[in-house]
């Protein structure tokens, strides 16, 4: 009890498992006790690699910490009835999250666990016998998920332990929080080398792993986040122009299940739906718990709220796409309830009362960097390749709802929020833009500057005393 104490005291240690060498979507978890005799052949860096991907199950799940944050820490989503230590996760949209949170200190653990596996890999790669090409492409790949993955955790606890090799429990001690300027430098570094070292979208030879795009584009909202629009124009134009993305004509072909990595899709999840495959959980977990008929399973997760629903302008095409307003029971009874719609498999093979949908998950596709580059270059013309797909009159136009969304950057802000609508993006604009306090405070919740960033996990600081905790959680 004492080890596992140290191992979890920042969460950076874990026990290695490895998916099958075909793809990263078929994992048969083999027990390696001893790494240092592992990391040799080609083949054995290629499942490692295929390890690693399989993190993204796990950091982008449906009750992942970018969905609570994203999600119900914003004004899109609400919870009822969900599993677990309801506490706990109501905590989230009522903006009080205590240090003890359950679901905290899961997300931390999944992040620093995560890392272990990108870590090990980086570390191994350089000294082993393989073809220089080889060490270059995976090297790119794991810096893009470690880049990805502090990106996400400087968003949402700011300063952070830096972990940048496997290290002891021992050592792990010794790793305090880094200040927020170390974690973005080593951001960018790392995305900086992805883009420099990754293929073209067109080049990639297995679907989902990173590409050169796929960096640039996280890259342009790291340099977003920074206030670098200078920088972010820059690289998000040359995903522009690089010829490999469009968007697809109608919105409504983004969300056919079969319609995976398409043209719009920069970095995409991938899942394989039926048994014995990882089956994609989106569509269940966001159904109500009480819904037995859409689904046989609902998780309740990320409930749409009525302020969402009104966000959109009337005849937007957008709102009838992403949301459901209600369901029919077996009784005949209408439950007026509003829930995502995007990621429905109406088809999906069922087992064991549980449907196994074969949706991806876009964590990066088009449409967002073209909403990013009208905000990096004060050009409405990208915001308004946006709504022209939705066939929505342009900003500057007699038809926009000027009185509604005066100024470019408030249009932006409302596309955003209905194009991207429950796709884990609302919170972290907010915050980037500045606008989490006024616009959330408006709405009613009680949110505080402290409390845009989670606690540090009571059990850390408990494991570990020298780290401190975010203001406001003492």
């Amino acid at each position: 009890m004492n080890t596992i104490k140290r191992i979890i005291a920042i969460g950076c240690l874990c026990i290695l498992s490895f998916g099958c060498k075909e793809s990263f979507l078929d994992l048969a978890p083999l027990s390696n006790s001893n790494a240092s005799n592992f990391y040799k052949t080609q083949e054995d860096f290629d499942l490692a690699v295929n390890n690693a991907y399989s993190t993204l199950y796990t950091i982008y799940a449906p009750e992942s910490a970018v969905s609570y944050c994203a999600e119900q820490m914003s004004d899109n989503a609400t919870l009822y009835n969900v599993a677990g230590i309801q506490a706990d996760r109501w905590a989230f949209k009522d903006y009080i999250v205590k240090p003890a949170n359950t679901e905290v200190y899961r997300f931390w653990q999944n992040y620093y666990n995560a890392l272990y596996s990108i870590n090990i890999i980086l570390e191994k790669i350089e000294g082993a016998d393989l073809a220089e090409a080889y060490k270059q492409q995976v090297s790119a790949e794991m810096k893009f998920l470690r880049g990805l993955y502090y990106f996400n955790m400087v968003r949402m606890w700011g300063e952070v332990p830096l972990v940048t090799r496997p290290v002891t429990a021992d050592e792990s001690y010794d790793i305090l929080r880094s200040p927020e300027a170390d974690i973005y430098s080593l951001v960018l570094e790392d995305l900086q080398y992805a883009a420099e070292h990754l293929p073209l979208a067109s080049e990639v030879s297995v679907p989902g792993k990173a590409s050169k795009g796929a960096a640039q584009t996280l890259l342009g909202k790291v340099y977003l986040t920074l206030e670098d629009k200078t920088a972010a124009a820059q690289v998000l134009q040359e995903v522009v122009s690089s010829g490999q993305y469009a968007l697809l004509p109608d919105y409504a072909s983004l969300w056919i299940v079969s319609n995976k990595n398409t043209a719009e899709s920069v970095f995409e999840i991938q899942y394989k739906g039926g048994a014995g495959n990882p089956f994609s959980p989106y569509w269940t977990a966001f159904a109500p718990t009480e819904n037995f008929v859409l689904t046989l399973y609902g998780g309740g997760m990320n409930q749409v709220t009525d302020n969402l629903w009104n966000e959109y302008e009337a005849d937007d095409p957008r709102k009838e796409l992403s949301i459901f307003t209600g369901y029919t029971n077996k009784a005949g009874t209408f439950i007026p309830i509003k829930f995502p719609k995007k990621w429905v498999d109406s088809t999906a093979q069922t087992v064991n009362g549980r449907e196994l949908s074969d949706n991806n998950f876009m964590v990066l596709r088009y449409a967002d960097v073209l909403l990013m580059l009208s905000e990096a270059t004060d050009d409405p013309a990208y915001l308004n390749q946006v709504r022209a797909r939705a066939g929505l009159p342009a900003f500057g136009s007699a038809d926009y709802p000027m009185a509604k969304f005066p100024t470019l950057a408030l249009a932006i802000e409302h596309e955003r929020r209905v194009e991207l609508a429950l796709e884990f993006h609302r919170w972290f604009d907010l915050k980037r833009t500045d606008r989490a306090l006024p616009v959330l405070t408006a709405k009613g919740k009680p949110v505080t500057a402290d409390k845009l960033l989670l606690p540090i996990p009571e059990i850390v600081l408990q494991q570990n005393s020298a780290l401190l905790q975010n203001p406001g959680y003492d």
